[in-house]
């Protein structure tokens, strides 16, 4: 009897074990169903969402145009190469947004390898430091005219001033982002090494020859080309003046940086080669003393860059101007050629005046390629003699 109840307790046990186990596998089928049905259904909702942000995309943005251009989505613009050689090395606008600091810290910027990974034609930088127009234009013109390849142009004006001058002039679209300039003041410095920082951005050009709306040329292009470009030296004046106007105009707070038997004076309107160009426009230290005690009657523009190149690169200089200027007349101004003045004779006095200047260590005829200053009542008698006297 008692093995009857046994078995039946066994059976009992097997039954509830049986149930159990199908229970489990019944939870299971329904949980794995549940994810399947889960997944169809988020996957057919992305796919909505996804195929209707596409279709909002492309019939609403794809079909804009981006300003200033004809770009769209659909058609990209070409890529311009912000970091090419070609404009790293040839800068072809003159605009842009930098700060005098950051000009000049991008113009001192010198590679020490000596060749040029690229076929380089020296060029001559002519700046012009203006005080608006350009009276001897025309005559510049035709001085450049057939020689673009050899020659860049920069031209600081009053800071609000346009130059208006047709398109295929040589001229067209060369001013730099100029600042306010006041005669006697640091000011001209500031806009000579404004200059000198903007030509220097192209890589090509290797001589810097500082000119005023009253210069003009008194060879033709390949003369003044050749001249400068085989020069070995750059063309600063630089002397020792004793007087009141040279000495006299030294200030002793400038010591220790700056001592007295360094000072020198001379003419504005220099000439010089590419690596005296970026040392000037890095130069800060001397710069800041010249700012700081160079006041008036002291002019910054007579006594910087005559000083600086005495201190550190004297033998590089040949202490002389290329630009001729009559003080023959005496007190503070040179003379000022008037329309009556300009003879086929006064041309060649200025190219021949009777003197020598050494050239490449070498005794020379030719030293002056400029002059000033010619009124602008002169311009027409100067271009009749282009030709004839000048050979342009």
């Amino acid at each position: 009897m008692a093995r009857q109840i046994g078995d039946k307790e066994d059976r009992s046990d097997r039954h509830t074990g049986l149930l159990k186990l199908v229970q489990i596998l019944s939870f299971l089928v329904v949980f794995m169903a549940g994810m399947i049905m889960g997944l169809a259904t988020s996957s057919q909702i992305n796919q909505y969402f996804t195929s209707q942000a596409r279709l909002f995309f492309n019939n609403n943005i794809a079909a804009t145009k981006f300003p200033a251009s004809n770009c769209t989505i659909l058609k990209p613009c070409k890529k311009v190469d912000c970091f090419s050689m070609d404009t790293f090395l040839h800068p072809n606008n003159l605009t842009h947004g930098m700060t005098d600091e950051e000009l000049f810290w991008r113009a001192s910027l010198m590679p020490t390898k000596e060749e040029y990974p690229f076929d380089r034609l020296p060029k001559v930088a002519f700046m012009f430091l203006t005080r608006g127009p350009l009276p001897m234009l025309p005559l510049w013109e035709r001085f450049f005219r057939g020689h673009e390849k050899y020659f860049s142009i920069y031209i600081h004006t009053p800071e609000d001033y346009v130059l208006n001058v047709s398109r295929d002039s040589p001229f067209y679209s060369r001013q730099i982002p100029s600042q306010h300039v006041e005669w006697g003041t640091v000011s001209l410095v500031d806009a000579e090494k404004r200059l000198l920082a903007n030509a220097l951005l192209d890589f090509s050009n290797e001589r810097f020859v500082l000119l005023s709306e009253s210069c003009i040329p008194v060879y033709n292009f390949p003369i003044v080309y050749k001249y400068l470009i085989n020069s070995e030296y750059s063309f600063v004046e630089s002397y020792d003046d004793p007087s009141r106007y040279g000495r006299g105009r030294y200030n002793r707070k400038m010591l220790p940086d700056i001592k007295l038997f360094q000072w020198r004076k001379g003419s504005q309107w220099f000439e010089i080669h590419r690596a005296l160009a970026v040392h000037v426009v890095s130069d800060t230290k001397y710069y800041s003393v010249f700012k700081k005690y160079c006041r008036p009657a002291c002019y910054p523009d007579e006594h910087y860059i005559p000083t600086y190149l005495n201190m550190f690169h004297g033998p590089l200089n040949a202490n002389r101007t290329v630009t001729w200027v009559d003080w023959s007349l005496g007190g503070p101004h040179p003379a000022t050629y008037m329309k009556v003045n300009v003879t086929e004779s006064l041309i060649q006095s200025i190219r021949n005046n009777g003197t020598e200047c050494s050239y490449n260590s070498e005794m020379s005829s030719i030293c002056y390629l400029f002059a000033r200053k010619f009124h602008p009542s002169t311009l027409e008698s100067l271009l009749n003699l282009t030709s004839t006297v000048m050979g342009f």
